[in-house]
């Protein structure tokens, strides 16, 4: 049985329907977590395969992409986001999301090649959010991020930034093993989970009966967040790699 850690984010859930759909249920174990614990999890041996920050895959042993899918996203995002009360040039201390291994990377790559900018860098723990005001900004990813819009004067959104930077996609999280995996396996878990992104709309619909906005959802799933991991946002995580390296 394939030991399996997932992102419990709302961008996931195409992937969740899709293996819950089309993968023989006695082939996997899954785990819903957020991005720092997958990636605690594949490191310590605790999970076979898993959708992990890119961030943190040149640090794992035996890794390989093993799907044509991720988390990324080709402009803005919404759900990975630096909040501030000032602008860019008066942020002092910035606060990193407890949650995020690949964002606190992306920001600091941001700051040092883009914005031109040398804030303090502080891990943050749950709450951190109230703390964001004054000089004092915060990295918030993931679902949290939606009830906070229009909180704080300035939002910039992450992936928005490093489009503009780069001219390039980014890649937030691959569907990555750390174990040799059956050739088979591999690919009926591929063609799962494409079965899940081929039926957003069903996930859309299956997510509105919990009382989540619909046109946020929509628009989220089927046009913020892109499944495909084509060569175009291959180039992205690489050239985000190269970078990351030196921050």
């Amino acid at each position: 049985m394939v030991r399996i850690s997932a992102v419990s984010y709302l961008n996931t859930k195409p992937f969740i329907y899709g293996l819950a759909h089309f993968l023989d249920k006695r082939s996997y174990s899954l785990e819903l977590d957020i991005p720092s614990v997958c990636a605690d999890k594949l490191a310590a041996g605790r999970a076979d395969l898993g959708l992990v920050p890119v961030a943190v895959i040149p640090a794992l042993d035996r890794s390989r992409i093993v799907s044509d899918y991720c988390i990324g996203a080709d402009g803005a995002v919404g759900s990975v986001m630096l909040y501030s009360d000032t602008p860019l040039a008066g942020i002092e201390r910035v606060l990193l999301d407890y949650q995020s291994r690949t964002s606190v990377l992306l920001v600091q790559v941001l700051a040092k090649y883009y914005w031109n900018i040398h804030p303090q860098w502080a891990p943050a723990a749950a709450g951190f959010e109230d703390q964001i005001s004054g000089t004092t900004a915060g990295v918030v990813i993931g679902d949290r991020t939606f009830a906070l819009a229009g909180k704080y004067a300035f939002a910039y959104d992450l992936s928005e930034e490093w489009k503009r930077f780069s001219g390039l996609p980014f890649v937030f999280a691959c569907w990555v093993a750390v174990k040799e995996l059956e050739e088979g396996f591999v690919r009926v878990f591929n063609h799962a989970l494409g079965q899940g992104i081929a039926r957003r709309e069903q996930v859309i619909e299956e997510l509105e009966k919990s009382g989540l906005t619909p046109g946020l959802l929509r628009d989220y799933l089927l046009n913020k967040v892109s499944y495909e991991l084509d060569e175009y946002k291959k180039a992205g995580m690489k050239r985000f790699l190269e970078l990351a390296a030196a921050v």
